[in-house]
């Protein structure tokens, strides 16, 4: 823990995100996710209440499990129609000087090498703000639009994941030399050839041979964001996770989630303190309490039942729309978001299908909290000191709305307690974040890459005895 509780904002280039049905409410512009200003105007808010960054989710493909279509999906909104989220950061960048800018992207939908100069590129536009939010991709429909027959299974994800990252680690960290790119006019030398160097990347899913196309940004490899609660995804966000970012419905699963992740921090040979995890909520606030609770029963009139049962039969692999609203969610092996079932299934509440929609309605799986600035400062305290968790990564019931209000009434409360920061670090992300340099740590897996003509060398030998074998 740092002391001071962190907040981010959870958004997506769509409408409505995670709250189904609220498009609808006159007081809602998620409906303008099509324009720049929109975006603009709202990362200025969020850098004027100090939030580390802005958190944008993605998704390749559609909802179509619940009742077997996307007639819901398409009808409400649920996170279709969709645009691409890395073409954010650009006008967010212009728009602030110290916001971090989170982007999600899939290592089972966009190959390591294109997709590392798309990232250097966002990471030099925005003078190192951007982070890369890892994700495996839980959508059958995204895996068959591409051309593939469906989804890898749940763990096979993961280990795609993990070559993946070492094919970025390679073209980010060691194909380009610090000191590489020269700018030598007298010798007309723009770049020293001797220092870029070629990955040689030979293996089970990727063969990447050639060099990085972008010389190096200011981060190198942007800030890493996880979001992975199952056991593989744990696993993948202890070894490689800067923030790790968890949906947690309650707090003693929250506490359990947080216990467990530091300790395999720890196991991985990294320090704990240099990993924050931030828990999904929602924030319903006004000048007093009475005020907050009078916009809460508003936003629960737009509630779209339907819409929330789209997300939670996505997020889960089950089809909801098959059982009675009465029925207890149990405990079912799919392939989609393993944590979301272990979550619900296994957790210290029962939930019946009804509660499930109605509990998912406003914010996806965080908890919603109401009351005034000051009611809410106590609440986050209480979940920070009970549960150990970093920071809150905010959802919207209504946008801009939504993050307006934490930011006029939540923010300086906890500020005035000394609880939050009141200005943002010099530097790069990672420094804002850390207040170390702008690189990954020598702790950090990618160090491993960073001499890549080493890397190349150690692989060879490696190989050395399976040809012998072979030729034998």
């Amino acid at each position: 823990m740092t002391g001071q509780i962190r907040f981010n904002a959870f958004d997506m280039n769509c409408v409505g995100h995670q709250s189904p049905g609220l498009w609808a409410h006159p007081d809602d512009r998620s409906w303008t996710y099509k324009d720049l200003e929109y975006w603009q105007a709202l990362a200025r808010t969020l850098e004027r209440g100090v939030f580390d960054g802005i958190f944008i989710a993605d998704v390749i493909g559609y909802y179509d499990v619940y009742k077997g279509s996307n007639y819901h999906a398409i009808h409400q909104a649920a996170q279709i129609p969709v645009n691409d989220p890395l073409q954010l950061a650009a006008p967010i960048a212009l728009a602030t000087e110290h916001l971090g800018i989170g982007i999600t992207a899939s290592t089972s939908f966009e190959h390591p090498y294109t997709f590392a100069r798309r990232l250097a590129t966002a990471d030099h536009h925005s003078k190192g703000r951007v982070g890369w939010n890892i994700v495996t991709s839980y959508l059958e429909s995204g895996a068959k639009n591409i051309g593939q027959a469906g989804l890898k299974r749940h763990d096979n994800r993961y280990e795609i994941a993990s070559e993946y990252v070492e094919v970025l680690y390679k073209l980010l960290e060691g194909s380009w030399e610090e000191g590489a790119v020269v700018r030598d006019r007298d010798r007309r030398m723009f770049t020293d050839p001797r220092k870029v160097h070629e990955i040689g990347h030979k293996g089970k899913y990727f063969d990447v041979p050639g060099y990085q196309l972008s010389e190096p940004s200011p981060q190198r490899t942007p800030v890493l964001y996880q979001a992975g609660a199952s056991g593989p995804g744990k696993a993948f966000a202890a070894s490689h996770a800067e923030c790790i970012f968890v949906a947690a419905p309650t707090k003693s699963v929250l506490q359990g989630y947080v216990a467990d992740i530091r300790e395999r921090i720890v196991a991985a040979g990294r320090d704990p303190k240099k990993v924050f995890i931030y828990t999904l909520i929602t924030i319903i606030t006004d000048e007093t309490e009475a005020k907050a609770q009078a916009k809460w029963e508003d936003y629960k009139k737009y509630v779209s039942y339907d819409g929330s049962l789209v997300f939670m039969s996505g997020w889960s692999g089950i089809d909801f729309g098959q059982y009675p609203p009465t029925d207890v969610v149990e405990r079912i092996e799919t392939n989609a978001i393993h944590s979301f079932v272990e979550h619900i299934a296994g957790g210290d509440k029962s939930w019946t299908i009804d509660e499930l929609a109605k509990f998912g309605g406003i914010g996806g799986m965080g908890p919603v909290f109401v009351g005034s600035g000051e009611q809410i400062a106590d609440i986050l305290q209480e979940w920070v000191a009970e549960t150990g968790v970093d920071g809150f990564n905010i959802a919207y019931a209504v946008t801009p709305g939504s993050f307006e209000d934490v930011v006029e009434h939540v923010v300086p409360q906890l500020q005035k307690r000394g609880a939050y920061p009141t200005a943002y670090r010099a530097g790069t992300l990672r420094e804002k974040l850390f207040g170390n340099g702008p690189y990954l740590p020598a702790t950090h897996p990618a160090n491993a890459y960073r001499d890549i003509e080493a890397v190349k060398r150690r692989e060879a030998a490696a190989l050395t005895p399976q040809l012998k074998t072979i030729g034998a």
